[in-house]
């Protein structure tokens, strides 16, 4: 498998810290550049389950023959 075959996926991502009951937390949102969706979260927590959840999906094999 070429590198123009390997699955990936890219986001923009972006960060920003907001006040909340006198706390600051962060907030993140991910845009895909291939679709324009834009999906927003309201903890770090939420956005690396998120994350996780999508890359859990992956079928990448590096030798697809079982070649060395």
């Amino acid at each position: 498998m070429n590198e123009e075959q390997r699955p990936y996926t890219s986001y923009l991502l972006r960060l920003w810290q907001t006040q909340s009951d006198r706390e600051l937390v962060w907030r993140a949102s991910l845009e895909s550049p291939k679709s324009g969706d834009r999906q927003g979260f309201a903890s770090m927590k939420a956005l690396f389950a998120f994350l996780e959840e999508q890359t859990s999906h992956a079928t990448f094999s590096p030798n697809p023959e079982g070649e060395a």
